[in-house]
């Protein structure tokens, strides 16, 4: 992890602030950003909205500092894979040390406001949520097994927990459904980019499904994973967080879904690659929706119970 090539690279640009936002991974944030929001809107208590304000601006700094870590951690990864290769650190644009300085810093002032704002549980959960995603998923299963995005979509699991954490103090069987959506969404999600960017993970020498297994094994794969991810995404509507307009979208949404993974898992492996790639990037941006739709409508549902209208 001392590739004193990219340190060297990385020193002939000069860094605008875009550089170092983009070392934030801005566009993970919106998602950790939204989720969060919706946890702490969805918890029975409510939270002075200055308060919540500061716990959202917290918590999407430490998703920030999260992403400058693992630019810092992959930088060599990231300068052979196509998808990543303009990144600030294999850019030229900033130097390791700077990605590891920036991170470090937001991390500690992320956690530390935050459980200052709120309560030192959600500022706990948020350290774990950040060394979770750096040390057990950058670190060590990212470069060790085929699982890795199984076990370590967990990280991008956490916001909701602490976004309702900040508000109640503690986890509940709500804010657990709805880590367990956002973890189970991750596998089909990240597979099937894998699938249509197999070329960069092979490059990189990074074990994903698609490189230890094969295409075929992971279309029944992601198959798998979409059915059991229906049935807790439909399931959830009957839940303190659910409710008609939740039921809804997802009873759609899930049809979808399932009915991606399926045209996915038959293509025939003859067939040409821009066939099975334009199927694949349809699933992909599909999963895309498909999360913030989900969390979109448990949010409408907490608003809705606010007035008396919510829920069954």
């Amino acid at each position: 992890m001392t590739d004193t090539s990219i340190n060297a690279q990385s020193q002939t640009g000069e860094a605008q602030f875009g550089d170092y936002f983009a070392l934030l991974k801005p566009r993970v944030m919106t998602l950790v950003v939204f989720t969060a929001l919706v946890g702490l809107l969805a918890a029975p208590v409510p939270v002075h909205p200055f308060i919540g304000a500061c716990a959202i601006l917290f918590i999407a700094v430490g998703g920030g500092a999260s992403g400058a870590l693992n630019m810092w951690y992959d930088s060599d990864i990231d300068a052979v894979m196509r998808r990543t290769q303009k990144r600030p650190i294999p850019a030229g644009k900033v130097t390791r040390d700077e990605a590891f300085a920036i991170g470090i810093t937001l991390s500690v002032f992320a956690c530390v406001f935050l459980g200052l704002a709120t309560n030192w549980f959600a500022g706990g959960l948020l350290a774990f949520t950040i060394f979770f995603y750096v040390v057990i998923y950058t670190m060590w299963l990212k470069r060790w097994t085929p699982q890795n995005i199984v076990i370590g979509g967990a990280a991008g699991a956490f916001p909701p927990m602490i976004g309702w954490a900040a508000a109640t103090g503690g986890v509940s069987v709500e804010s657990v459904l709805m880590f367990c959506l956002t973890f189970m969404w991750t596998p089909p999600h990240f597979w099937a980019l894998a699938l249509f960017m197999r070329n960069d993970y092979d490059n990189a020498q990074v074990p994903m499904l698609t490189v230890t297994h094969g295409r075929r094994a992971t279309r029944v794969h992601i198959l798998v994973y979409t059915i059991l991810l229906a049935i807790l995404a439909v399931g959830t509507a009957f839940t303190a967080v659910g409710g008609p307009v939740y039921l809804a979208v997802a009873v759609v949404l899930n049809a979808l879904f399932v009915k991606g993974a399926i045209q996915i898992v038959r293509r025939n492996e003859d067939m040409s690659e821009a066939d099975n790639f334009a199927a694949e990037r349809k699933f992909f941006k599909l999963s895309l929706l498909f999360l913030f739709a989900h969390f979109g409508a448990i949010l409408v549902e907490a608003l809705l119970r606010q007035f008396g209208m919510g829920g069954w």
